[in-house]
């Protein structure tokens, strides 16, 4: 059996799963989780799901490689994806290596950052990504193994390993697999990818590097007033990046979240606008010590308020997940952008 991992072949016989897992937990190739042997032939059926996609790929940092297909293959094989999950890995990869993400910053830091997966428009369905409850958890294979296919590509091919390139200090389970679908039926705005600039039958990934969800809880708040107001202190925190690198994050609204405010006249353009004033820190939440290691990064406040996005913009607005009076909240690296990417189908 021949198996490809990043640019050479490595012949392993006719070695039983678990021996395998053991090969490639001492090559450094795992995330600790037991993986799949990437044979040729698996291999093969990965990259001829992708036939049609030509686009090249730039260099994957911190290694610089310039990655192949069946590199890539191989590793989507090792976690656990299905041939018709492939195109969504590699429009993935092709979200996060775009400069203005900045992936070699958001892979060194020691921040507990992992690369969050939005998925949009019809692909979703067709291959049963899970936008509904439970979308960031547990249960589906589509997301667990596509998530986890991109952390395994940045692992083998960028080298991005813990301890090494990887400095975070403490990791967050984000770093396994981070993939979730948007819930456009239950969603009473335009599809986040229409909102971005896509057409309405485009499949996209908009890919962040993201802190794992914070909950945003309120089953008491009937308007859609009150919701902003809980959402808006939620998002006001000291000590994430944010606060003051005022790079992008995500916004999820449950359903009935989302229901309550769209009742109520508020679009998602206006929540975006409420939410960027709402969440901004007032400098006497701060330490000294911050605000001069701040300034001293030429990081200063507006009017003695620090804003937690750049724009109302940056807030990402999206629906998702099922029932139940929760919503999400999550920051991001800072330094870094929520970069799309369409999805390239076979014809």
């Amino acid at each position: 059996m021949n198996d490809k991992i990043e640019s050479e072949y490595v012949e392993v016989g006719d070695i039983d799963t678990e021996a395998w897992n053991e090969f490639a937990q001492a090559q450094g190739w795992s995330d600790g989780l037991p993986m799949i042997a990437p044979t040729e032939a698996k291999v093969a059926r990965f990259t001829s799901a992708v036939v049609a996609d030509n686009e090249t790929f730039a260099p994957i940092s911190p290694r610089q490689v310039v990655p192949t297909l069946q590199s890539l293959a191989a590793n989507a094989v090792m976690a656990g994806c299905k041939p018709e999950y492939f195109p969504v890995v590699l429009a993935g990869l092709r979200a996060v290596l775009q400069p203005e993400y900045n992936l070699h910053g958001t892979l060194a830091t020691t921040h507990p950052c992992g690369q969050l997966m939005l998925v949009s428009g019809p692909i979703r369905n067709a291959v049963d990504i899970n936008c509904g409850s439970n979308c960031l958890g547990q249960g589906r294979r589509a997301n667990a193994a596509i998530g986890r296919a991109l952390q395994l590509i940045l692992l083998n091919v960028g080298g991005a390993r813990p301890g090494d390139m990887d400095r975070a200090t403490h990791g967050s389970p984000a770093k396994f697999a981070y993939c979730f679908g948007e819930n456009e039926e239950a969603s009473p705005f335009p599809p986040y990818h229409v909102r971005k600039g896509f057409a309405a039958s485009d499949s996209v990934v908009t890919a962040m590097a993201a802190e794992a969800p914070h909950n945003i809880n309120d089953h008491a708040s009937n308007t859609g007033e009150g919701l902003i107001t809980t959402i808006a202190g939620t998002m006001s925190q000291v000590g994430a990046n944010n606060v003051y690198l005022q790079g992008p994050c995500f916004v999820v609204l449950g359903p009935e979240h989302a229901q309550t405010m769209a009742r109520d006249g508020w679009t998602a353009e206006t929540i975006q606008e409420a939410l960027y004033e709402r969440s901004k820190v007032h400098v006497s939440r701060i330490s000294r010590e911050n605000l001069e290691s701040w300034a001293g990064q030429d990081r200063h406040p507006v009017a003695d308020h620090y804003y937690p996005a750049s724009s109302p913009q940056h807030i990402n607005l999206v629906v998702a997940g099922g029932p139940g009076k929760h919503s999400l909240y999550i920051p991001s690296f800072g330094n870094t952008a929520a970069a799309s990417s369409r999805i390239n189908l076979p014809r």
